[in-house]
């Protein structure tokens, strides 16, 4: 018997439990985003999107085909700019965040 369990799988368990968690890893991946890395982001919406509205949702939320949707949130995906907003948009409103830039005073 295996003593490890699939982290994905832990990942989507809290988020459904645990709203904090869900706003937390959200806030994670835009800073991942911000910060260049990418790769590691869209894995973590890939987790955040299991969790909340799964990929058909998605789909329909966003008139993109699931497949689409699983190869931009993907290791090796490359969405545009337009798709991620779309993605973003959609997990902001399951998760009830509300986004705000703002711009770092000059030292």
């Amino acid at each position: 018997m295996p003593l490890t369990r699939d982290s994905t799988q832990t990942i989507i368990e809290r988020v459904q439990r645990d709203s904090d968690f869900g706003r937390a890893l959200l806030d994670e991946a835009v800073t991942l985003f911000l910060s260049g890395e990418g790769m590691t982001a869209r894995l973590l919406l890939r987790d955040l999107v299991n969790a909340t509205v799964g990929f058909e949702g998605l789909a329909a939320e966003t008139n993109k085909p699931s497949k689409s949707l699983h190869r931009m949130l993907s290791g090796k995906g490359n969405p545009s700019m337009d798709n991620l907003a779309l993605i973003f948009r959609v997990l902001r409103q399951k998760l009830g965040v509300e986004l705000h830039a703002q711009s770092a005073k000059a030292a």
